[in-house]
């Protein structure tokens, strides 16, 4: 397990496992001493939110979808505040959804408008042209042609806005990056831009995107936990993952969709060398995060237990918004899934029925109800 000691004037350093828990208390000054020292980033539990770039259906979008598909509107409608504002609201893990374009303009003139102009939509006119959306770079969006809105863009545009507002709050839990690398066939319903593929020299560019933004002392990687053990799942069931405090400050990127993995892979075994923990399955080299979003309570607690990190989500499609069922969300709180992923965090209630998604004990995060140590404090854990 990673542990670390705050040494005065030094800052922080890494120490093994046995040392960390004999030194630690004896190193940090008086306010950090209720925080105990090995208590890992997989023993602690926070809500993130869903495509948290979503700013919305255009008003002509949304007038199309409620007159051609009425139960994929509903599904769309809702939106969240910029990045910055959700952490400034104790969000600790975000999702953003990316496209290839490597040439540039690729999804600068979007088709939904032509479509709504010819449905016969009020005031439908074509959307003047982004020119963020013209370089070549990593766009970021929901569904091309049709639910394009973002509160940043591009990708490294929105890196640099997490990047920001993490060096100004230097003590942050650490950030949690889920990244959906799209590749959706276009609908036939309406002409759309078919997307690039996610090959490995597509994965190459998103690492060096990152890296621009990222210095390494900024982000923990796959080879950093992985350390001196043969392969990524061996580190995490056996030594665990850096401690809250080692982890203070930096981001740590996750890859949502499992079929992307083999590519990101691809000269890279057990992710030597690349930037996301690929979204696995117990039993592979590269098993570290997993993602259970509609997973049994039971069977998630298993996965916490045995040393993974794992995302599941509350609700989805606005149904729970719009029922004010919480039942849901209740099940993923209990489960210990690390990570509890929202369209409705605490800051963004629902505008139908109020429901919202919160933890019981800090609105930023909390011990984990299934794996923390007993010593482990929840007051103790957002600086």
């Amino acid at each position: 397990m990673y542990c670390q000691t705050l040494l005065r004037g030094i800052g922080v350093v890494l120490l093994t496992a046995g040392a960390c828990c004999r030194l630690c208390p004896a190193s940090v000054d008086n306010r950090k001493r209720s925080l105990p020292c090995c208590i890992s980033i997989n023993q602690v539990q926070m809500v993130g939110t869903h495509n948290s770039y979503h700013a919305g259906l255009t008003p002509q979008m949304a007038a199309l979808l409620q007159k051609a598909n009425p139960a994929a509107y509903a599904a769309l409608d809702y939106r969240h505040a910029s990045l910055p504002e959700q952490f400034d609201h104790g969000i600790r893990q975000i999702e953003l959804d990316v496209y290839a374009d490597a040439q540039g303009g690729r999804y600068a003139h979007p088709s939904g408008p032509m479509v709504a102009m010819k449905a016969g939509i009020a005031g439908a006119a074509p959307e003047p042209v982004d020119p963020r959306m013209l370089p070549p770079g990593m766009k970021v969006m929901h569904v091309q042609d049709l639910d394009y809105r973002s509160t940043c863009q591009p990708f490294t545009a929105c890196l640099a806005q997490i990047r920001d507002w993490s060096r100004a709050h230097p003590r942050h839990l650490p950030i949690f990056i889920l990244i959906e690398t799209k590749t959706d066939v276009p609908t036939k319903t309406m002409p759309m831009v078919t997307p690039e593929p996610f090959d490995t020299a597509a994965f190459d560019e998103l690492d060096r995107e990152i890296r621009s933004v990222f210095s390494a002392s900024e982000m923990i990687t796959p080879d950093q936990v992985r350390g001196a053990h043969a392969t990524l799942e061996e580190a995490v069931l056996h030594s665990g993952w850096p401690t809250v405090e080692a982890a203070r400050g930096k981001v740590l990127f996750l890859m949502d969709q499992r079929p992307a993995g083999p590519a990101y892979l691809q000269g890279h075994p057990s992710l030597r060398g690349r930037l996301l923990f690929t979204n696995a399955e117990p039993g592979e080299p590269d098993a570290a995060f997993i993602e259970r979003n509609e997973g049994s309570e039971e069977e998630i607690a298993r996965l916490v237990r045995a040393g993974y990190l794992v995302r599941t989500r509350a609700d989805a499609d606005t149904a729970e918004a719009r029922s004010g069922n919480t039942s849901r969300r209740d099940r993923a709180l209990r489960s210990g899934a690390q990570i509890v992923s929202t369209d409705y965090p605490s800051s963004e209630p629902s505008p139908w029925t109020g429901y919202a998604v919160r933890l019981p004990e800090s609105e930023t995060a909390r011990c984990n109800p299934v794996n923390a140590p007993a010593s482990c404090s929840t007051a103790t854990l957002d600086k």
